[in-house]
């Protein structure tokens, strides 16, 4: 244990003792661990006599340079032996470091760097977070649920689908009322989940009304059993209107379904600057504007996200008199260009599907290459308050003030994050560019999740950080804290730069 855990160490050995078993006061539940277990968390164990962290402190390795190409060369004559060159500098990490709690604590860590002429203070520390969440982007055309539906994991509710953004499904899970305001099942089940997400770990979502959805942060949904492959290029007026050159002079017709905006090129205007002629078409379907057409089927995983597995059936009878002839052919094509068919008018004016011609597989083809592929992207969301911000500063509404006023950098785990405008520390992370296993969790329950704060020293002091505890980084190397027993080096990734220099340099 380090001098300064023993200075805050206030129990009384002799009531600390129960069964032969430690108190654990790193978190609320406060466990009897006994020698060589874990406590209720599996992230704190007895160890002769002490509690340690279990999982290792993680400190990022940075190449000099920023982040820059690190050229794999040793001397002349001599073979490169994998490890990182030009090591330069070292960011130690709230990963492995342990909680302030009980709240009368500064930090675990508060470490002094110089970078590059500036002298910079990080405070690192595990966020115990029960007003927290997770965001999740689905990248699919498919209809997953309605929006407000209930999202449910091991049967419980953990959460809602939310607004949809372009080509993507989006979900909100978490929070404190899924946490703590409901059962103690909902409240395990919300936490599980969560920490599996942040983790990057597979898990399935049950929603109701709707889809089966597997989400695993960074790999393809799998919906209903089946994995998805492409987001969408765009909405049909959109795939009309980037596509439209491609078909002139090949088809007479083209229709892009969708479950949002249906695209008709004869009417849209792309296809009239193009000149293109009418052709009698009719869209079973709400129209906005000359092209446009809203719900033409209700949303589903046929073509386009709607419930269509005949395209046909969304046309109504064509017009002779607008333009309608037999011979004239017709493409219909989804919005990721999965499903296409093409069609010619018989003598009496119905569509009649015919083989895909070659010259048309080109515009499909290139409306599968603007298809990006999907993915599951997974966001972190929490509320770093009172308790959290006191082991930064005496004062925790300074630390607040600083965030908002730019003078102090956030991180979880040496990744960036988007600090939300307004009161409070609101801040939002892409688990991807948090190092692996970075997430925790205690039993109350909450989310234990790394947080970092980087400011200059001078700012540090002014805004009455705890002066007396700052360590340099070969000082944490040596010694290690309150709940160290041992270190893990990651390399940083290029995406993840770290300091901002040119924000803490900023001119007074």
């Amino acid at each position: 244990m380090s001098e300064l855990a023993e200075r805050f160490d206030t129990h009384d050995p002799g009531a600390k003792q129960v069964a032969e078993k430690i108190r654990c006061d790193a978190c609320p539940v406060m466990c009897y661990i006994a020698e060589g277990r874990t406590g209720a968390c599996d992230r704190y164990g007895n160890a002769g006599g002490k509690i340690v962290r279990c999982d290792p402190l993680t400190i990022l390795e940075h190449a000099v340079g920023g982040g820059g190409a690190m050229v794999p060369f040793g001397a002349e004559g001599e073979a490169w032996n994998g490890e990182l060159v030009n090591t330069g500098r070292r960011f130690v990490t709230a990963i492995g470091a342990g909680t302030t709690y009980p709240d009368y604590k500064p930090a675990p860590f508060i470490v002094s760097q110089e970078v590059e002429g500036v002298d910079l203070v990080t405070v690192v520390t595990e966020g115990i977070f029960s007003y927290c969440g997770v965001k999740i982007k689905i990248d699919t055309d498919r209809h997953i649920g309605s929006e407000t539906a209930i999202v449910r994991a091991q049967g419980e509710a953990v959460g809602h689908v939310t607004t949809g953004e372009y080509g993507s499904q989006m979900l909100s899970l978490g929070g404190v009322h899924h946490l703590t305001g409901g059962s103690k099942q909902e409240g395990r089940a919300t936490c599980d989940a969560m920490l599996d997400l942040c983790n990057r770990k597979p898990v399935e979502l049950a929603i109701d009304g709707g889809a089966t959805v597997v989400v695993e942060a960074g790999k393809a949904p799998v919906i209903d059993g089946k994995v998805e492959h492409r987001m969408r290029v765009g909405c049909g007026s959109a795939t009309i209107g980037m596509f439209a050159t491609q078909w002139r002079g090949l088809v007479d017709e083209v229709v892009v379904v969708d479950d949002h905006i249906t695209g008709v090129i004869s009417e849209h205007q792309a296809g009239k600057v193009l000149g293109w002629e009418d052709t009698g078409i009719k869209i079973v379907g709400r129209r906005s504007t000359p092209g446009r057409y809203f719900k033409v089927s209700e949303p589903g995983l046929g073509w386009g996200g709607t419930t269509i597995s005949d395209p046909l059936s969304i046309l109504g009878e064509w017009n002779a008199r607008k333009g309608a002839r037999p011979g004239l052919s017709l493409l219909m094509v989804s919005t990721t260009g999965e499903q296409f068919a093409y069609y010619e008018l018989d003598e009496d004016l119905k569509p009649v599907e015919k083989p895909f011609p070659e010259r048309l597989r080109k515009s499909v083809r290139l409306i599968e290459e603007n298809c990006e592929p999907a993915l599951c992207t997974v966001l972190f969301v929490g509320g770093a308050g009172g308790s959290l911000r006191a082991g930064v500063t005496e004062n925790p509404v300074n630390l607040t003030r600083s965030v908002q006023g730019f003078e102090t950098y956030v991180t979880v785990g040496g990744a960036p994050v988007y600090v939300w405008p307004g009161g409070g520390i609101t801040l939002m992370v892409d688990v991807t560019r948090v190092p692996e296993g970075a997430f925790g969790s205690v039993p109350t329950p909450a989310l234990v999740a790394p947080i970092e704060f980087t400011l200059r020293r001078d700012d540090y002091v002014r805004l009455g950080g705890y002066e007396a505890e700052i360590r340099t980084v070969d000082d944490v190397l040596a010694k290690g804290g309150e709940y160290l027993n041992e270190r893990r080096a990651a390399i940083a990734a290029r995406e993840n730069p770290w300091p901002p220099l040119q924000q803490l340099r900023r001119t007074r």
